[in-house]
C-alpha cells in the first residue's frame, strides 16, 4: 500500500512518512499560491491551504473542565433524533467506505468560520452536497473536486457551496438539535491518565428509540398471560414470568418499561491493537420482530477501557460507568411519563436482560472469569467438576441472588462463592437478578462456542481413523477400529450427534414455545449434550468442562420461562451496531482522540438520514389475481367421503387441510348445507384482517403461516377462503383475491 501526496506527487510506502510530509508541503504549497492570484486553480488551493492552515484543534473546545459536583460537562453533540438508529437501515451505500489509502479526515473547524448554530444548511445546494458527501461516504479530496466542477460549470456569480469540504463538515458539525445530546464524565484516572464515558442521556436515548416511525405499533403495555389448548405460551417478552412479577411490583396504573442492553468491546483496526467499548440499548416492550430490526437499538454510550494491572480498578471503572448510566433508574422514584401512540403513558424502567458474550457476561456479574475456577457459572453454584454432568439434580444447580452474593462480600468471603471484591451496582437496582438476566446467548453459546468445539473434537476423531479431511457427509465415514483408538468413537454415534444437533437448533429458533415445546426442546437438549459428552469426553483436553455446555443444559429453558422466546435475546442483531456506530467511523477518523471523532461523523450521518427521511418510496399497490388450476369440486355433505376417497392420492399438506377442513369451516360459517365448494391448493401470501392481527405475531406486518387449501364457496357472491396453519393453529382466512 503506497501514499501519494496531490500537491508535490511524490509517494511513500508508510502513512507516518507521508503524513509528516504533508505538513511541510502544505505550507510550501500555501507560499506559492499566495504568488499567483490570477490562476484558478491557485485561487482553490489558496483557498483550501488558507482554511487548512487556520485550523485550530476543535477538541480543544470541547476538552471537559471536570465540574466539582457532577464531573460532567456537554460536548455540543446534539441530537439526531430517531435517525441516529436508521443511518443503517435502508442504505446499503452506508458500507462504501473510504479506502485506507486516503487521507484521514481533519476534525477541526477555521477559526473564521461562523460558528452560529443552526438546524438548516445555509441554501439547498449546500445541503444536497453535504448529504450526497456524508453519504456516499467521500473524502475530502473527491468532495472538493465536485466543488469545483460545479463552480467551473455553473451560472452563479458567487458559489453557494461550502469552500472546501473541510468547512461544510464543521458547519454540519455545529448544527443544533433540541433532543439529544451526547456527553463526557471523567470516570477514573490512572497513571497521571484521564478517562471518561462518552455517553447519552438514558431517558432521552429511550425517547429516541420512541420517535422511530411505526416503533409503538403493538407495543406491549402489560404482562399478557398467553396460552393455548390450556398451556402457556412464551413468546414476546410481556409474557414470561419475568414481566408478571415486575409488574406486580409496580404501582397501580403504571406501566412497565423494559430495557434491553448489549455491550461488548470490538476492534476498531485490522491489526486489533485499538478497541472501543460500547454499550447499546433497547426496548423489550417492542415485538421481537421489530426489536431485532438496527433502527430499534440506539448507541448509549462508549465505556473507557482502562490498562492497568490492579484488574480490580478495570472493574470498579466499568461498574461505574454503567452507574452512571443507569442510574436514572434509581434516581426515578415516581416514574417517567413518555408519549405513547397519542397519549401520554406513566412508565418505570427496569433493566430486563443484558445480551453479551460470556466474558463481558461475567464482568457484569462480577464473577470469577475462569472456566478453571472452582465455581465457573456466573448464573449459578455448580462446581467445575460438575459442569460436564448432563444428570444434575435441582439440589446441584443453586442459583446466585443477590442477597446470598452481597452477604458473602460484606462478609469478606467472596472467594468461597468466586465473586470479585468490587461492589456490584446491579444488588442496587430493583428488580433484576442481574446472574439470571445476563441470559444465554445463542450465537455465542451454540454458534461460535459448542458447535465450534464440535468441529474441531470431530476433525481430531476423523485424522485418528485417517480420515484427513472434513466433510458434509460424515455417515459410513469409517466402519471399526481399525487403528486401535483408545476411547473408539463409532461412526453411528458421530452421526446421530450432528442428527441432534439439528433437531436441537431448529427447536431453538422457535418463535413461541408451550410448556410441552419446552419438554421436548429440554430432551432435545439433554439428548444432544449426552452424545457430544460420549463422543468427545475423552477428545476434549479438559474434559468437557465447558461453562457454555452447562448453562445452555441448565439455564435456556428457565430464561424462555422468564423472558420470553430466544430470538429476543440473542446478538446475532447487535453484532453489526459495531459496524455503523464503531469500524465505519473509526476508519475516517485520524486515529486519535476517537470517541468525539466517532461522534461527529455519527451525528453528520445521521443528519444525512434526517433530512432524506421524505424522500421515502410509494408502497407497492397490491395487484389483483385470479385463481386457477382447480384441483377438486365437491358438496359438502359429502366432504368427509370425498376426503377419504382423496387422502391416499395427495401430499401431507392437503391430508392436514382435509382433516381441519370441517371443523374450522364450521367456526367461520353459521350455515352450511346447500354450499358447493371447490378447492384449489397453491403458494400464496395472505392479507390478515385487521382484527385478527393481533392474534398473531408478525414481521413489519406480515403474517407468516403455511396455505393448506384455497376454497371458493359457490353463494352469490362467492365467498373465498384461506386455510391458513399459523403456529399450530388452523384458522379459515377471508380471501380478498389480492397477491401481495
Amino acid at each position: 500500500m503506497s501514499f501519494k501526496c496531490p500537491l508535490c506527487m511524490r509517494i511513500f510506502s508508510q502513512r507516518f512518512a507521508y503524513t509528516q510530509h504533508a505538513q511541510k508541503c502544505l505550507k510550501n504549497v500555501e507560499v506559492e499560491v499566495e504568488e499567483d492570484d490570477d490562476n484558478n486553480d491557485s485561487e482553490k488551493y489558496s483557498s483550501e491551504m488558507d482554511t487548512r492552515s487556520n485550523l485550530s484543534s476543535e477538541y480543544e473546545n470541547d476538552k471537559v473542565e471536570v465540574n466539582d459536583d457532577n464531573d460532567v460537562q456537554n460536548m455540543s453533540f446534539d441530537s439526531i433524533g430517531s435517525a441516529i438508529s436508521e443511518m443503517s437501515l435502508e442504505d446499503s451505500n452506508f458500507e462504501n467506505i473510504l479506502d485506507s489509502s486516503e487521507e484521514p479526515e481533519i476534525f477541526e473547524e477555521p477559526k473564521n468560520l461562523n460558528t452560529k448554530t443552526c438546524t438548516e444548511f445555509p441554501n439547498d445546494a449546500y445541503k444536497d452536497l453535504m448529504l450526497l458527501v456524508t453519504k456516499y461516504k467521500i473524502n475530502n479530496k473527491g468532495g472538493n473536486e465536485i466543488i469545483r466542477f460545479f463552480n467551473k460549470h455553473s451560472n452563479h456569480t458567487e458559489s453557494p457551496l461550502p469552500k472546501n469540504i473541510e468547512q461544510g463538515r464543521a458547519f454540519m458539525n455545529n448544527m443544533k438539535f433540541s433532543n439529544l445530546e451526547f456527553s463526557k464524565v471523567l470516570i477514573t484516572k490512572h497513571e497521571d491518565k484521564d478517562y471518561f464515558l462518552y455517553y447519552q442521556n438514558l431517558i432521552q436515548c429511550i425517547k429516541n428509540i420512541l420517535t422511530v416511525p411505526d416503533i409503538t405499533q403493538n407495543f406491549a403495555l402489560s404482562y399478557e398471560n398467553y396460552e393455548y389448548n390450556r398451556e402457556s405460551i412464551y413468546s414476546e417478552q410481556n409474557t414470561g414470568k419475568w414481566w408478571k412479577t415486575t409488574q406486580e411490583s409496580l404501582l397501580t396504573g403504571s406501566k412497565l418499561l423494559s430495557i434491553i442492553l448489549y455491550s461488548d468491546a470490538t476492534t476498531t483496526d485490522t491489526l486489533g491493537k485499538s478497541q472501543l467499548h460500547s454499550i447499546y440499548i433497547t426496548l423489550g416492550n417492542i415485538p421481537i420482530w421489530r426489536c431485532n430490526k438496527q433502527d430499534a437499538k440506539q448507541l448509549l454510550g462508549y465505556l473507557p477501557i482502562l490498562e492497568a494491572a490492579n484488574k480490580d480498578l478495570v472493574r470498579d471503572t466499568f461498574h461505574k460507568s454503567l452507574r452512571h448510566l443507569l442510574e436514572p433508574i434509581i434516581l426515578l422514584k415516581d416514574g417517567i411519563d413518555l408519549f405513547i401512540n397519542n397519549e401520554n403513558t406513566w412508565f418505570y424502567p427496569r433493566v430486563s436482560t443484558i445480551i453479551a458474550d460470556w466474558p463481558e457476561a461475567a464482568s457484569f456479574c462480577l464473577v470469577y472469569k475462569s472456566s478453571n475456577s472452582n465455581l465457573p457459572c456466573h448464573s449459578c453454584l455448580v462446581k467445575r467438576e460438575n459442569l460436564a454432568n448432563i444428570d444434575l439434580s435441582v439440589n446441584d444447580v443453586i442459583l446466585r441472588t443477590h442477597d446470598e452474593m452481597r452477604k458473602h462480600f460484606e462478609n469478606d468471603t467472596q472467594r468461597s462463592v468466586c465473586i470479585e471484591s468490587v461492589h456490584n451496582f446491579f444488588w442496587d437496582l430493583p428488580n433484576i437478578n442481574i446472574y439470571l438476566a445476563t441470559v444465554p446467548d445463542r450465537m455465542h453459546h451454540l454458534d461460535l462456542g459448542l458447535f465450534h468445539y464440535q468441529i474441531i473434537f470431530t476433525c481430531d476423531i476423523l485424522k485418528s481413523q485417517h480420515v484427513n479431511v472434513m466433510i458434509f457427509v460424515i455417515d459410513n465415514l469409517y466402519d471399526e477400529n481399525n487403528n486401535e483408538v483408545d476411547n473408539f468413537v463409532n461412526n453411528d454415534d458421530l452421526t446421530k450427534l450432528y442428527e441432534y444437533w439439528n433437531e436441537m437448533y431448529i427447536l431453538s429458533r422457535y418463535e413461541e414455545f408451550s410448556e410441552s415445546d419446552l419438554e421436548k426442546f429440554n430432551d432435545a437438549i439433554h439428548r444432544w449434550a449426552r452424545m457430544f459428552v460420549k463422543a468427545f469426553k475423552f477428545v476434549s483436553p479438559s474434559n468437557l468442562k465447558l461453562p457454555k455446555l452447562h448453562s445452555w443444559v441448565y439455564h435456556i429453558i428457565d430464561s424462555i420461562r422468564s423472558y420470553g422466546a430466544i430470538n429476543g435475546y440473542t446478538t446475532e442483531t447487535y453484532e453489526s451496531l459495531h459496524k455503523y456506530f464503531v469500524k465505519i467511523p473509526y476508519r475516517i477518523s485520524n486515529k486519535k482522540d476517537v470517541e468525539p471523532q466517532l461522534l461527529r461523523t455519527i451525528k453528520r450521518q445521521a443528519i444525512s438520514i434526517r433530512m432524506s427521511q421524505h424522500s421515502v418510496n410509494p408502497a407497492k399497490t397490491p395487484r389483483t389475481c385470479k385463481f386457477s388450476a382447480r384441483l377438486f369440486e365437491f358438496s359438502l355433505q359429502d366432504a368427509n367421503t370425498f376426503f377419504n376417497e382423496k387422502k391416499d392420492s395427495v401430499d401431507n399438506k392437503m391430508r392436514t387441510g382435509f382433516a381441519r377442513f370441517i371443523s374450522c369451516l364450521d367456526s367461520y360459517l353459521d350455515l352450511l348445507d346447500g354450499f358447493t365448494i371447490i378447492v384449489w391448493f397453491s403458494d400464496i401470501a395472505i392479507s390478515m384482517d385487521s382484527e385478527e392481527s393481533n392474534d398473531y405475531i408478525s414481521d413489519k406486518g406480515l403474517y407468516y403461516g403455511q396455505a393448506l387449501l384455497l376454497a371458493e364457496v359457490l353463494t352469490d357472491p362467492p365467498l373465498n377462503l384461506a386455510l391458513i396453519q399459523c403456529y399450530r393453529v388452523y384458522t379459515w382466512c377471508r380471501s380478498h383475491s389480492t397477491l401481495i
